[in-house]
C-alpha cells in the first residue's frame, strides 16, 4: 500500500473529528493532523530526518525518482484539500492562522513542482556532488551511526542514478541550468575521483574513531568503508560525471538569465514571489534596489570623507579590497578573528532581547572541497532534538580576499541575533505545530539577518569608520543583489554587466564578486529576500516606534517579531500592527 493510500486512511477520521458537532473543540483534531501531515512529509526525505536527529532511517538517502516526485505532489495536493475542507471559523485564532500557513506552504510547493523548479536538482554550490556534505551534520558517536554511513555509501550509485533521470528529464523540458556557472561542476566532480579511497571526502568520518575502543572494529569500519568508496562511490561518480560532461553540459543554455526561455520567465515571476512573499514586480524590486543603492552610496562617500582618502569612491573600493592592513596573511588568524569576535557578541543581547535561545553556537571553517565556489559564510542549524548545536561557517580560502573590516557585520547576520538566535528560538517554541518551526520563509529568515546586521550598532560593535563601512558595503551588497539579479533574469544583462555593476558599487574583492554573482544565476531570485525582509522590518519598526512613543520597548518588539517563527512578510505585517494595538489599549 503507498504512502499516500496511508496517509488517506489514516486522516479520514482526523477530519471527521475536526468536523465534529456543535458542543466539540476540533482544535486538538486539527492540530493532531497538523502534526501527521508534518511527518507525513518529513518521512519523504531520509537525509532531513537525520539532520533533525532522527536516525530511523540513517542509512538511506531521499527517493529522487520521477514518480517519487509525483507521488510528493499527490502528497501536497490532498493535504492541502484536506485542510481546506475544515470549518476554519471553528478553530481558535492561532489555529486559523496555523491553517492559513499550512495552506500557503502547500500551494507554495505545488507551484514550484507545476513550474518544472524539481528538474534542476543541482547548482554550483550544492547537489549530488555535494553529497558528503552531510557528514557536517551528522554525529558519529557509535558503531551504528558508521555503519549507517557505510549503508548511505553502498546505496549513492541508485541516488546519482535518480538524479541523471531528473536531469534527463528536464533536457527533455528544456529545463536546464547556465552553462557557465556548470562549468564549475564539472571542476567539483571531477575532484571527487581520487585513487585511494581513504583520500575522499566520503572517508573522513573514519579518520578520527576515537569512540571505538577495539583495534579490530575500527580496522572492520574503516575497510568496509573502503570497499563501499572503491567499488560503489568512485564508479558511481565516474558514471555521473560522464553524464553531466557529455550529455548535461551540451545541453545547458548559453544565456545567463532564466528568463531568457518562456518557461523562465514564468518561473522567475514565480520565484520572486516565492522568495519575497510579496506581490511586488521583478521592475519593481529592480527600482528599490537602485534608491538603495544611491542612498548608501551617500552614506559611504560620507565615511570616506571622514578617513580623509584622497580619491573617489572607486578608488576607495579598491583601496579597501587591496591593502594588506585589510586583511589577515593564514587561514588561522582569520579564524581565530571571527572566534574572537564571536564571542563578543553574546554579552550584549540581553539589552535587546527579553527571550534568547537554549541552544549553543560554534564556528566552524567551511571544507576545503567547496570553499572555492561558495560563499563568503553561512549558518547550519542545530538538530530539532538538541543533539547538534547551531554552527557559523566562514570561509577561509584565500585570507587576502578576506577583509577584517567584514568581520563584524557578517558574524551578527550569520550568528547572534541574525540566523542563530531566530532559527534557534523557532524550533524551541513548543507552542508552535512542528511545521511553523522549521518553516524556513526566505524574505523572512535573511530579512532578519541584513536587520541583524544594523543591530551591531546597538551592541557596541562597529567602533571605527572602516568597520561601519564594513556594515554598509553589506547592506550595499543585498541592494546591489536586487538590481543585478532582476537584470540577468528578467532584463537580459549579462553576466559581465552584472559583475562590473557589483564592482563599481561595492568593496568587496572580485573572487566574492564573481562567486556571488555566479551564485545569483544558478539560484534565481533566493538573493531577493534579504533586502525586501529587512526594509519591511524596518519598516514595522519605525511604525511601532512612531505610534508606541515611550512606550515602545525594544526588547518587546523583537520578542513579538521573533514569535511567529519564519512567516510570510504580510503575517509579520499582521501580527506586528495587532500588538502595537494591544499594547496601545494597555496604556489607555
Amino acid at each position: 500500500m503507498t504512502l499516500l493510500r496511508l496517509f488517506t486512511l489514516f486522516t479520514l477520521s482526523v477530519l471527521m473529528a475536526c468536523n465534529t458537532s456543535v458542543g466539540s473543540d476540533p482544535n486538538d483534531a486539527f492540530e493532531r493532523l497538523l502534526k501527521e501531515q508534518y511527518e507525513a512529509r518529513q518521512s519523504l526525505s531520509p537525509v532531513s530526518l537525520s539532520i533533525g536527529g532522527d536516525l530511523s532511517r540513517n542509512g538511506e538517502w531521499p527517493d529522487m525518482s520521477l514518480e517519487a516526485k509525483q507521488s510528493e505532489r499527490d502528497l501536497w495536493r490532498q493535504q492541502r484539500d484536506q485542510l481546506l475542507a475544515l470549518e476554519k471559523p471553528r478553530l481558535s485564532s492561532a489555529n486559523q492562522l496555523n491553517l492559513e500557513l499550512a495552506v500557503y506552504d502547500l500551494e507554495d510547493r505545488m507551484a514550484e513542482y507545476d513550474i518544472g523548479g524539481f528538474l534542476l536538482p543541482l547548482t554550483m554550490r550544492e547537489g549530488p556532488q555535494t553529497a558528503y556534505d552531510l557528514i557536517e551534520y551528522l554525529n558519529f558517536s557509535s558503531e551504528q551511526d558508521y555503519r549507517d554511513w557505510i549503508s548511505r555509501l553502498t546505496t549513492l550509485p541508485n541516488y546519482l542514478d535518480q538524479h541523471i533521470d531528473l536531469m534527463r528529464e528536464g533536457i527533455r523540458r528544456g529545463v536546464v541550468q547556465p552553462r557557465v556557472v556548470m562549468d564549475r561542476v564539472s571542476t567539483q566532480l571531477a575532484a571527487l575521483q581520487v585513487e585511494d579511497p581513504t583520500q575522499s571526502a566520503f572517508y573522513k568520518p573514519f579518520e578520527d574513531m576515537d569512540f571505538v575502543a577495539e583495534d579490530d572494529l575500527k580496522a572492520d569500519l574503516q575497510a568496509a568503508a573502503q570497499e563501499a568508496i572503491a567499488n560503489r562511490v568512485l564508479p558511481a561518480y565516474a558514471e555521473f560525471a560522464t553524464f553531466f560532461n557529455e550529455e548535461y553540459l551540451v545541453a545547458c543554455r548559453e544565456e545567463v538569465g532564466v528568463g531568457a526561455t518562456d518557461w523562465g520567465r514564468s518561473y522567475y515571476e514565480y520565484l520572486v514571489r516565492h522568495f519575497t512573499t510579496t506581490d511586488k514586480t521583478p521592475q519593481e524590486i529592480h527600482h528599490i534596489g537602485l534608491s538603495e543603492v544611491e542612498r548608501i552610496r551617500a552614506e559611504m562617500e560620507s565615511i570616506r570623507q571622514e578617513v580623509g582618502f584622497d580619491g573617489d569612491l572607486s578608488e576607495f573600493f579598491i583601496h579597501l579590497r587591496t591593502d594588506p592592513q585589510f586583511f589577515y596573511d593564514t587561514p588561522e588568524e582569520l579564524f581565530e578573528a571571527y572566534l574572537a569576535t564571536s564571542k563578543r557578541l553574546d554579552p550584549e543581547l540581553v539589552n535587546l532581547f527579553g527571550r534568547l535561545p537554549r541552544t549553543p553556537y560554534g564556528v566552524r571553517a567551511i571544507p576545503d572541497a567547496i570553499a572555492p565556489d561558495t560563499t563568503i559564510a553561512y549558518y547550519m542549524p542545530p538538530a530539532e532534538d538538541g543533539s547538534r548545536a547551531g554552527y557559523y561557517y566562514v570561509n577561509l580560502y584565500k585570507p587576502e580576499t578576506r577583509p577584517i573590516w567584514g568581520i563584524e557585520v557578517l558574524s551578527v547576520h550569520e550568528a547572534v541575533p541574525g540566523h542563530h538566535l531566530q532559527i534557534s528560538l523557532a524550533m524551541e517554541r513548543a507552542e508552535l505545530p512542528a511545521f511553523r518551526r522549521s518553516m524556513g520563509v526566505g524574505a523572512y529568515v535573511e530579512g532578519w539577518g541584513l536587520y541583524s546586521e544594523r543591530l551591531g550598532y546597538d551592541m557596541g560593535l562597529y567602533q571605527d569608520p572602516y568597520s561601519r563601512f564594513g556594515q554598509l558595503a553589506y547592506d550595499m551588497w543585498r541592494s546591489v543583489r536586487l538590481v543585478v539579479d532582476t537584470g540577468m533574469h528578467y532584463m537580459g544583462w549579462t553576466r559581465d554587466e552584472a559583475i562590473e555593476y557589483f564592482k563599481s558599487n561595492s568593496p568587496k574583492s572580485e573572487l566574492d564578486i564573481v562567486n556571488e554573482i555566479d551564485r545569483y544565476i544558478g539560484w534565481p531570485g533566493q538573493a531577493l529576500g534579504y533586502k525586501i525582509g529587512q526594509l519591511k522590518i524596518l519598516e514595522l519598526r519605525e511604525r511601532a516606534e512612531a505610534q508606541l512613543g515611550d512606550k515602545f520597548d525594544i526588547r518587546e518588539f523583537h520578542d513579538q517579531l521573533l514569535s511567529t517563527g519564519a512567516v510570510p512578510l504580510s503575517v509579520v505585517e499582521t501580527e506586528l500592527n495587532a500588538w502595537i494595538e494591544e499594547k496601545l489599549i494597555e496604556g489607555v
